[in-house]
């Protein structure tokens, strides 16, 4: 039966390919391979690249399912977006775009030429404008290419169709465009990590194939490929080289993607600080990327990068520890040769206002593009309220600067006199916080703003504070809404443990609960909320004890005990 014998050639083949991808994945062979890949590599595909620093992604716009690019909140693009996405320095745009949900049936799956028509249109803003674009296909991954293991053929004639059509609407665009063959890929339903690596393999050499064979300007395009999931470890960047070999072709592009240490991504398991473990992760993952790609001559790009915590709410990764973080990555990517591309899903830069919702964050990573800048161990000095100021001192990063000075508003604070520094130690006197906080309010009642020989300058915000309180409370496992007078602390981190000490609720693997999902501060309101995620891992009948750590320093204990569904919260 032609079925039966299809599906059998189509075993054998990826059983071959299988075994060729995993010969060419082995430590050894995918360095050789690497090496072959990149002695080939033209230096325009590098420079092009290096060009490309620093992107930006337009997220949440073309990919969003819905009627139109406008379904997940962010306003339509145009082209005065473009100019004033330029004035803020970014020389890339990545375009997310998901095509599925615009495509007619089997077999021809034609795309609607109003929205391939509307992408045409974005893309020739940008590039009139100046950038490099690169579009890809991006939610498409989770729809319906995730199904190619038991779907193999159906995926890949929807696949081809697609960049079919992708590639002829964009043939006699400038090599300033780039085509990316898909975002973060994944399989449903594989039988493991050697199906992966073959399924992967075979995406990315179809994208090769189809667009080379439009010719025209997609004959020497710059074509952007994926690790498997972007994901930037060891086996399946080995499985991106074999693939760059077996393809032999001098113009394509690396891509993984990068949001931090995923503990401190997400405020988990106690990382509320980018910490030795945080910040050699990144180390270690760009020098990964770096060996495996750039040093030989394969350009890389690190498509998105951000923190997976900005999408779960505001402060679950403290400001001052965020910026160090994207101080560090803007510093090493250079150093290791990576162009990068700022995540936003239209959080970051506001697209109506063409302002940063954060000018500190943009302002760091802008920073970051040319140079170093001086960082601390904290951005945040507690002074007691109503007790006399200590001696306050601050570890600086200098990162190779120097402090020149440091300012509160219009005025240059006195060395010698209101603060000293001795190496990289900073002392702010304790007369000098007295006044500084003499109005005695909870919260910040100043900004000292450290100003350094080179980049940006850091901010230490002097808070007066008291003691936060918590109060007994009932409720449901829906929602426990813990009344709290924070006094001008902030909340950092919350244990919760069974009484023989073993974790309670949720990552049963650390007492550490993570921000925002198991619980979430609300300092207008006055409250801390525990949800249905936090409940749905406790144990019926079982006391349990909260620990809620605050930045200043303070412990404050909680006791709950789940009857069924309600709940019972006692302050110790």
């Amino acid at each position: 039966m032609p079925s039966s014998a299809g599906f059998t050639r189509r075993q054998a083949m990826t059983t071959s390919a299988a075994l060729a991808v995993a010969a060419l994945s082995t430590p050894s062979a995918a360095q050789a391979a690497a090496r072959s890949a990149g002695s080939a590599a033209s230096a325009s595909a590098l420079d092009v690249v290096a060009d490309m620093q620093p992107g930006w992604n337009l997220g949440n716009t073309f990919e969003a399912i819905g009627a139109d690019e406008t379904a997940w909140g962010n306003p339509r693009v145009t082209r005065a977006f473009f100019r004033g996405l330029k004035a803020q320095g970014f020389r890339s745009i990545r375009i997310p775009v998901t095509w599925g949900q615009h495509e007619g049936p089997a077999p021809a799956y034609t795309l609607d030429p109003m929205f391939l028509a509307r992408i045409k249109e974005v893309v020739d803003w940008a590039l009139a404008d100046g950038f490099h674009v690169l579009i890809n296909m991006h939610g498409d991954a989770w729809q319906w290419v995730l199904n190619m293991p038991a779907q193999h053929d159906a995926v890949l004639a929807q696949y081809t169709a697609t960049w079919q059509q992708i590639a002829a609407t964009f043939r006699d665009e400038s090599r300033r465009l780039l085509f990316e063959s898909v975002n973060e890929p994944f399989f449903t339903g594989s039988s493991g990590d050697e199906q992966n690596a073959v399924l992967m393999n075979e995406l990315n050499t179809t994208f090769h194939s189809v667009v080379r064979a439009t010719g025209g300007g997609n004959a020497d395009r710059l074509l952007v490929m994926p690790t498997l999931g972007d994901t930037p470890d060891q086996a399946k960047i080995d499985s991106l080289l074999a693939t760059f070999a077996a393809l032999d072709d001098p113009n394509l592009v690396a891509s993984v993607h990068y949001y931090s240490f995923w503990p401190f991504s997400v405020n988990l398991a106690g990382y509320t600080t980018f910490n030795a473990a945080t910040h050699q992760d990144l180390t270690d993952t760009f020098d990964l990327v770096h060996k495996a790609f750039v040093a030989n001559g394969i350009p890389a790009v690190v498509g998105e990068y951000g923190l997976l915590g900005w999408d779960s709410g505001p402060g679950t990764v403290e400001e001052g520890e965020t910026l160090k973080y994207l101080e560090y990555l803007g510093h090493y990517a250079r150093y290791r040769g990576l162009t990068t591309m700022l995540w936003d899903n239209g959080s970051r830069f506001n697209r109506r206002t063409m302002q940063w919702n954060d000018p500190s964050l943009y302002a760091q990573i802008r920073s970051s593009w040319t140079g170093r800048s001086g960082t601390a161990s904290t951005d945040q000095l507690f002074v007691p309220k109503g007790r006399t100021p200590a001696d306050a001192t601050i570890t600086l990063n200098l990162n190779g600067t120097r402090l020149t000075r440091i300012d509160v508003g219009t005025r240059h604070l006195i060395r010698g006199v209101d603060y000293t520094v001795s190496g990289s130690t900073l002392t702010i006197a304790a007369a000098t916080l007295g006044r500084l906080t003499a109005s005695q309010e909870h919260g910040t009642n100043a900004v000292l703003s450290l100003r350094f020989t080179d980049g940006t300058p850091w901010a230490v915000n002097v808070i007066t504070y008291d003691k936060p309180v918590v109060t007994s409370a009932t409720g449901t496992t829906d929602s426990l809404v813990i009344p709290t007078a924070f006094n001008g602390d902030k909340l950092a981190t919350m244990e919760a443990v069974y009484a023989d000490g073993s974790p309670a609720g949720p990552q049963s693997w650390t007492t550490y609960k993570q921000f925002n999902v198991a619980f979430t501060p609300d300092y207008t309101a006055g409250t801390i909320t525990l949800p249905t995620a936090f409940f749905g891992d406790v144990t019926d009948g079982a006391a349990l004890t909260l620990t809620f750590h605050f930045w200043s320093g303070t412990r404050l204990t909680y006791t709950l005990t789940r009857s069924g569904t309600a709940v019972t919260g006692t302050s110790a």
